[in-house]
């Protein structure tokens, strides 16, 4: 492994379990060249990654982010010469690039869902399944692990939380029940977690969805700031594609959709190429179902507006 400036360089392992969605339906609308420039600010498995170096070529580059360690160091002996993964925040990547003296590039894709790898690791809190601590962080050594937030957190405040970020509506009942339960013993695993969310949300009949579904969204989110960062990514990212380059973002949530539809149609930089997400079509979804809830946004740098003077 090497170390740039304070970044942690590494090529990416084939043992991961983890299935790329949508992937020809991006990189047909990226329509990358060889000699390209590429950032896969979400590398998780390397699917997307492996692609982008692909399409770009021997004289192209690309750069693999993502803000999970673990799964940074689990890659290894698959990127070809023209990739790099890097362990780091895509809301970053402005400064990752300027430190290697990028100037701009051609396109970015982010890929905001949970990695398979990430739901297999049973010591991580991911799956509903897990007796290990619920800790939901993509980086263990920042921030404070779902467990302690949850045991920590008033019962409005909590309720807020699940509603807004989860859009769960029992979420209420959901924060009343943690907080009386946690008088008697401290809620540390998912599992826990879990049975205690699935006594007080009813099971749909028309959907199949686990109902602890959108609790674990809600707080998976509140402790890695999602929301937050992609926020700040777009408003940061598009500064450095280059005219005509592409930044794709494939989100599985309502809440994050919103944020990206709404960014791309107000900003002048860009030019919005999906009136409507883009989505899987029925073969991927019978092969990979965790495509179904994937939806695919484009736009494109132009050229900054001339003001009438």
């Amino acid at each position: 492994m090497q170390v740039f400036n304070g970044c942690y360089f590494v090529s990416l392992m084939s043992n991961s379990i983890h299935l790329p969605v949508l992937v020809e339906t991006i990189f047909e609308h990226l329509a990358l060249a060889p000699g390209n420039i590429a950032v896969d600010g979400t590398m998780g498995g390397g699917g997307h990654t492996l692609e982008f170096c692909k399409r770009v070529g021997p004289d192209g580059k690309v750069f693999g982010f993502d803000r999970d360690p673990i799964a940074v160091r689990q890659t290894a002996e698959v990127l070809p010469d023209n990739g790099v993964g890097i362990a780091g925040n895509y809301a970053d990547i402005p400064e990752y690039l300027q430190q290697m003296q990028i100037d701009s590039i051609d396109a970015v894709l982010l890929d905001l869902g949970l990695s398979s790898d990430q739901l297999a690791d049973r010591d991580r809190g991911f799956s509903f399944k897990s007796d290990g601590l619920l800790d939901l962080r993509f980086d263990q050594t920042a921030g404070e692990p779902a467990w302690r937030l949850i045991n920590r957190l008033g019962e409005k405040h909590l309720a807020d939380l699940i509603y807004e970020y989860g859009e769960e509506r029992f979420s209420r009942r959901i924060a009343r029940k943690i907080c009386r339960i946690r008088h008697g013993e401290t809620i540390k695993t998912a599992d826990q977690l879990a049975r205690i969310v699935r006594s007080c949300v009813p099971k749909s009949k028309k959907h199949s969805i686990d109902p602890a579904t959108r609790t674990f969204q809600a707080v998976r989110i509140a402790v890695n700031e999602e929301l937050k960062w992609l926020g700040v990514a777009l408003k940061r990212i598009p500064d450095v594609l280059s005219v005509g380059g592409k930044f794709a973002i494939i989100s599985f949530h309502s809440l994050e959709d919103r944020m990206v539809k709404n960014a791309f149609a107000e900003d002048g930089r860009l030019k919005v190429l999906t009136k409507r997400p883009l989505t899987a079509d029925p073969v991927e979804v019978a092969g990979n179902p965790r495509s179904r809830s994937a939806k695919l946004r484009i736009a494109q740098r132009v050229e900054p507006a001339v003001l009438d003077r």
